[in-house]
């Protein structure tokens, strides 16, 4: 595992307005709460766990304050980072990275992007950006993620979470998860201008279209926010249920792998670390697509076919040609290992 760990807030005394949810933290705590971060790193040390990696915060945009959480702006996450917590972890002995931002795609990671990225003291002590899918349920904002890139083609964007959220599991239905039902917090709470990101999608294929689409736009790595979660779609104190690839009945013990697991060993599976996203020509719009050289002649391509119809795929390596079909309403990987001794 690479863990990654984030804050939600830090402990009410330390914040403008005293409480869990909203607020700020106050400048003249920034260096006890970059001290949580080393102490909270030692500690999982102790118990044998290791943390690859730290986002400053999750969601310093708010969360509407309906649970934990503290707000940043980017000129406060850049002091945070460059005055406190890069030194802290740093005179621990830490190597965990940093991730900043980790909030959704869209307009406020353009925003964001430009002004972290852009600071040239920063840089150096970030890892890359954390970022989010709540914004859309129908566009990975590939615009947003080319952008960042080129901010800065040094630095990584890990997607940090992303879930069906604002509903509960459908316990042993594979079927649901392959239908038009499922609707998102913005299907009744987004502005109305926004609507539109947010209409009842297919839970496959929101799956298979985001981490697709988010490969191909420079994302190197994509988190579920849940890995298992109960039958309700819990525990959550806040009652904020939401599906995981993996629920549990706590009663009787019995575990269902749903689609959405299937879907991301897709990825998990076949793609492992070290693979290179590589480029393609695509003649066909009606699939998408992501490839990968997995080492030298062995190549992963992940076909994700959203038509009522089946389709025959020619796929072209160098001189190689391999034709199959992929059936409707389906994702299929496709491992190569190429005859030629070419790159």
């Amino acid at each position: 595992f690479r863990l990654i760990a984030s804050p939600w807030t830090a402990p009410p005394w330390m914040k403008d307005n005293k409480e869990w949810n909203g607020g700020r933290l106050l400048p003249e705590f920034y260096g006890a709460w970059a001290r949580y971060f080393v102490l909270y790193e030692e500690a999982m040390k102790k118990e044998g766990i290791d943390i690859w990696a730290f986002t400053v915060e999750n969601e310093p945009l708010g969360n509407g304050a309906h649970w934990e959480s503290m707000h940043y702006s980017p000129k406060e996450m850049a002091e945070f980072v460059k005055a406190h917590m890069a030194p802290a972890l740093k005179a621990s002995g830490s190597e965990a990275r940093i991730l900043v931002y980790d909030q959704n795609r869209g307009p406020d990671l353009e925003i964001w992007a430009e002004a972290l990225l852009s600071d040239p003291e920063l840089r150096p002590l970030i890892y890359g950006t954390a970022v989010h899918w709540y914004d859309a349920t129908v566009d990975w904002f590939p615009e947003s993620l080319q952008k960042i890139h080129a901010l800065a083609p040094d630095k990584h964007i890990v997607e940090t979470e992303g879930c069906i959220d604002n509903d509960i599991p459908r316990w042993r239905d594979d079927s649901w998860y392959w239908k038009r039902e499922a609707t998102d917090w913005g299907y009744q709470w987004a502005k109305e201008e926004n609507k539109h990101r947010h209409p009842p999608y297919v839970p496959v294929y929101r799956y298979a279209r985001d981490i697709i689409g988010c490969m191909n736009n420079w994302v190197e790595g994509w988190v579920d926010w849940n890995m298992v979660l109960d039958k309700q779609g819990g525990p959550n104190h806040a009652e904020n249920w939401c599906i995981a690839p993996v629920i549990l009945d706590t009663a009787t013990e019995e575990v269902y792998f749903t689609p959405l697991f299937q879907v991301m060993t897709h990825f998990s599976h076949f793609v492992p670390p070290g693979s290179v996203r590589i480029g393609f020509e695509q003649l066909d719009d009606s699939l998408m697509a992501t490839a990968f050289e997995k080492e030298k002649n062995k190549y992963i391509v992940v076909l994700l076919n959203m038509n009522e119809e089946s389709r025959e795929v020619t796929l072209e390596l160098e001189q190689e040609h391999f034709s199959f079909p992929i059936e409707a309403q389906s994702i299929q990987t496709i491992v190569i290992e190429a005859k030629s001794n070419k790159r």
